[in-house]
């Protein structure tokens, strides 16, 4: 057996493992690079992903972020033609966030072209989109549904299980079986882990006793989450500032998974009375979109959301959500100057109308901006906690005189202390512990942490490209 790592090692973004077993050959994830411009030519480095695409029997997905699905049209427009196999609601999220996915890129190609035309020049430097809608669109039908905790087989020789990882709807960690040569062989993939006892989800299901093989994501692998307590207060901390300055709080968010939980979260404020009454607006298709669909899921939510939903319905007056759609009620929040609660995607700043929302608040002292997840090194939004005076945006010097808030509470990640417990469900370690998808101190902590936590001793920090037989 030969695994071969293609993202997601030394880094947290671009996730794409290729396992390489007799005649088969399958890859766990195939994930875009995030992370403004050093990311851009990393993904267009991937159109021709390092092996040949032809060669790939199937697709195991462990979520829909885009980090770990985004070049799934790409792969699809180099000749896959496999199966991908998901979970049921990450099928269906999948479908918003891949079209979407190649809709920015197109429109991002369209700003650039015009950009360099109204500079003289020819515009032969742009970098066409990986994918056009309508290729992502193409991509939808290979897709195969996996329902947690259902054996199902890809191959004759390969058995896959699905169990809930906790981390964003219908996240999944996965348990891979290979048998045909000798003693069969058991891998686990833990894609991305959520925290325990967290709003909105279950919780991540407990790993099996064994592994040969365990790759373990690592993105908090060197620190510990403030406790939620603490992230409450730093929310109505914010509140109460921007609301005595008569300013506008502004919340980048990942339209999956932290939309949800941050909505969870302000309701569960204000029906504690730590909050006022409000009202709030989601400016972000793609969030109103995965809102529709992680209620058309209720089984994979916790009980605490069932109880928190019902409360709403029964005081519609004391939280008030207000999805925006179309563009034009989206411009119109710009010109609203004070009051205005704004969640809006992406959640790294990169994309889509939060960059309006910033560019016109950011300037303002009396407003607020509410960083509330992981940024990638090379983004906004990692700039903005780094504490950038000036940033740029669509090409204009923007000035920083709004506050930073960084709430670091609401992670979908789990902390060390999280992935230390989920590990130590292992009975036995593993032969070989691949630690993956964290910055590279963050991943060489973390694996420093297994070994005098629990003592291991096989534990290795991967680079892209490299390659391991096993």
């Amino acid at each position: 057996m030969r695994v071969s790592f293609f993202g997601a090692a030394g880094e947290v973004t671009g996730s794409c493992t290729l396992v390489e077993t007799g005649d088969l050959r399958f890859l766990v994830d195939c994930g875009m690079f995030q992370g403004g411009g050093e990311a851009r030519l990393k993904n267009q480095r991937a159109l021709d992903f390092g092996f040949d695409v032809r060669e790939i029997d199937f697709v195991l997905l462990t979520h829909a972020h885009i980090d770990h699905s985004g070049l799934l049209p790409r792969l699809a427009v180099l000749g896959f033609r496999g199966p991908i196999y998901a979970t049921p609601a990450t099928i269906d999220l999948l479908e918003v966030l891949l079209l979407d996915s190649a809709h920015i890129q197109e429109k991002e190609s369209e700003w650039q072209l015009r950009h360099q035309r109204r500079s003289g020049k020819n515009g032969r430097s742009v970098h066409p989109p990986l994918y056009t809608v309508a290729q992502a669109q193409a991509t939808l039908p290979l897709l195969r549904p996996a329902t947690y905790g259902k054996l199902i087989h890809p191959a004759e020789s390969i058995q896959v299980c699905f169990h809930d990882a906790g981390h964003i709807l219908g996240s999944a960690w996965l348990e891979v079986t290979v048998s045909g040569e000798g003693k069969p062989r058991k891998l686990v993939f833990s894609g991305d882990l959520g925290m325990r006892d967290r709003p909105v989800l279950n919780d991540p299901e407990p790993v099996v006793p064994t592994a040969d093989v365990l790759l373990i994501e690592s993105t908090y692998g060197d620190r510990l989450h403030r406790p939620l307590q603490e992230t409450e207060d730093e929310i109505v901390a914010a509140f109460g500032r921007t609301q005595a300055c008569h300013g506008n709080l502004i919340i980048p968010s990942f339209a999956v998974g932290r939309t949800q939980e941050i909505i969870y979260i302000l309701a569960d404020l204000v029906r504690r009375e730590r909050l006022a009454p409000l009202k709030v607006y989601v400016d972000s298709p793609m969030a109103n979109e995965a809102t529709r669909i992680t209620l058309a899921h209720p089984a994979l939510l916790d009980d605490e959301t069932h109880e928190l939903t019902a409360w709403l319905r029964e005081h519609p007056n004391r939280m008030k959500v207000e999805f925006v759609a179309d563009v034009e009620a989206s411009r119109a929040l710009n010109e609203v100057r004070s009051g205005a609660v704004i969640i809006s995607a992406s959640g790294m700043c990169e994309a889509g109308r939060i960059k309006y929302h910033l560019r016109e608040n950011l300037p303002r002292s009396e407003c607020s901006v509410l960083i509330a997840g992981f940024q990638a090194a090379g983004t906004l939004g990692r700039r903005l906690v780094d504490g950038a005076r000036l940033v740029h945006i669509f090409g204009e010097a923007v000035p920083v005189r709004a506050r930073i808030y960084t709430v670091g509470g609401l992670s979908a990640h789990a902390d060390q202390a999280g992935l230390i417990a989920w590990l130590k469900g292992f009975h036995a370690p593993p032969r070989h512990t691949f630690v993956v998808h964290g910055e590279a101190a963050a991943a060489a902590h973390f694996a420093e942490a297994v070994g005098v936590e629990l003592g291991w001793h096989e534990v290795s920090v991967p680079q892209q490209g490299d390659s391991v037989n096993l």
